[in-house]
């Protein structure tokens, strides 16, 4: 499936402006970092998401992701979009070889497709994807900006996201606005396959 040189434009520039962030890196995402998350995002006036995750220590590894694959312009763009955001903890999970490798200049294809991966056109709150799971019998399919479905369902009171590799991840912050979207945060880092 061919991805639209708009959708890449936009997620390149969320993800590049992210990059610029001089925020130090956190090594995982504790309820403290949760509860400052939530409360820099409703003291304060939302920038674009990728203004919000450059703004967010949490998020240092993907801002450094994005500004590797060049997105940063794309997703500071008008969107809307709804991204499922690892944290740092979340990228701590990935063999630091693979993560090193991606991140090269060789690798950029591969580093695009994972972000995007990442990224739904539109925005999904919280309770639109609960709805959509509950309306699609316990499942629900999004189609994500790199092309591959992602699978959303309910553990309990958490939404479970299933990659195309079988791999999951829970959603653990949602609904953190954003100018042109929505940011989810998660706990592990979905695989497109």
């Amino acid at each position: 499936m061919r991805i639209s040189p708009k959708i890449l434009l936009t997620t390149a520039a969320v993800f590049a402006l992210a990059a610029c962030s001089s925020e130090a890196p956190s090594a995982a995402v504790d309820e403290g970092s949760t509860d400052a998350m939530m409360d820099s995002a409703e003291t304060a006036a939302p920038g674009t998401v990728v203004d919000v995750a450059v703004g967010n220590p949490d998020f240092s590894t993907l801002v450094t992701a994005v500004t590797a694959a060049d997105l940063g312009a794309t997703l500071a763009g008008e969107g809307p979009f709804t991204v499922f955001a690892p944290t740092n903890a979340a990228f701590d999970k990935v063999d630091p070889d693979t993560l090193s490798a991606l991140l090269t200049p060789e690798k950029k294809d591969d580093l695009t497709a994972l972000l995007t991966y990442h990224v739904v056109a539109g925005k999904l709150m919280a309770a639109d994807v609960v709805k959509a799971i509950t309306d699609g019998g316990g499942t629900a399919t999004l189609t994500t900006v790199q092309g591959a479905p992602l699978k959303a369902t309910l553990d309990g009171d958490s939404v479970i996201l299933e990659d195309a590799a079988g791999g999951k991840s829970t959603v653990i912050l949602t609904d953190v606005d954003a100018s042109n979207g929505v940011i989810h945060a998660i706990d592990t880092v979905i695989m497109p396959g």
